[in-house]
């Protein structure tokens, strides 16, 4: 009669095996690990380390006063203005849209995930386009704005809007698989014990997706800040004035001054790996809760 010791040596050596038999033979996985590194190597940390050694090539002191001029620091507080804008109202709007698509069902409620998942399919370039037909000089607003002197294209609120309408799924596409996969039995738990609809919101639904709200919230503050199709066409070029951060480094690298260029694209890189840290802390500490729910989606 064998113990139960040498049962479960056989099943996790059992287990073994066919985890390896899955896996395939031991030069095909160090292969395709191999091909990944290598395309990671030219595709992302290649581009990296060029545009930190174009940034400092002529020392610290360029960068710094590439940095600090009236133009940078007007596309750099822009950008940092409409993310602050964008980050919360998209927070609010898509944990509301997440809330009524989990939790009721309505007639239009495919129509609205299609809706939802738009900014993802049209082009940035389409949606700038699509807001110049509606507060252009010809636009379909164009009389209403003219009698109250409301400006949106060719300033901030233009810039605002086509940020919004590109960032938009980002949050509520992370809420709906985790909130799907939590299900509703805890909010109907204490609504049976007396608990209100906000008091609910906030003892039982935030602390469960707080961390997928995050999430959200960091892929949204990253594509504002890197948003570059949708913000060209209606902001106008205006140096200090509607130039974000992105902007600005196209026409610095359009008058051939690289220097100051590249200066600029090391701080929004910067801003990018900041959130990438971000990222990866969350994954970390909450990933399986994540992978689990978008999974099952």
């Amino acid at each position: 009669m064998r113990s139960p010791r040498c049962s479960r040596t056989n099943a996790g050596s059992a287990a073994v095996t066919e985890r390896d038999e899955l896996q395939g033979p031991a030069w095909l996985r160090w292969l395709l690990i191999a091909l990944a590194v290598l395309a990671m190597a030219l595709l992302v940390v290649m581009p990296l380390l060029m545009v930190l050694g174009a940034a400092f090539g002529d020392g610290f002191r360029t960068w710094l006063a590439a940095l600090t001029t009236p133009d940078a620091v007007s596309a750099l507080k822009l950008t940092l203005f409409t993310a602050a804008i964008v980050i919360p109202v998209n927070a609010v709007f898509g944990l509301l849209a997440a809330w009524a698509l989990t939790r009721f069902e309505f007639r239009g409620k495919q129509l609205l995930l299609a809706l939802i998942d738009l900014p993802f399919a049209v082009s940035p370039v389409v949606a700038g386009l699509c807001l110049v037909l509606l507060f252009g000089s010809n636009g379909w607003f164009a009389p209403l704005l003219a009698q109250y002197d409301v400006k949106i294209l060719f300033a901030r609120p233009g810039i605002v809007l086509a940020t919004l309408f590109i960032t938009f799924p980002f949050v509520v596409r992370e809420l709906i698989p985790l909130m799907q996969q939590q299900g509703s039995d805890e909010e109907l738990a204490a609504r049976s014990l007396g608990a209100g609809a906000w008091t609910m919101f906030r003892r039982v639904t935030l602390p469960n997706i707080k961390w997928g709200l995050l999430y959200g919230v960091l892929l949204c503050g990253a594509r504002a800040m890197g948003e570059f199709g949708a913000v060209s066409v209606v902001s106008g070029h205006i140096r200090g004035l509607t130039n974000t951060l992105p902007l600005h480094i196209e026409i610095l690298y359009n008058e051939f001054d690289s220097t100051a260029a590249f200066a600029a694209a090391s701080l929004l890189t910067g801003l990018a790996l900041v959130t990438l840290v971000l990222k990866f802390w969350l994954e970390a500490r909450h990933g399986d809760a994540l992978a689990k729910a978008h999974r099952r989606h």
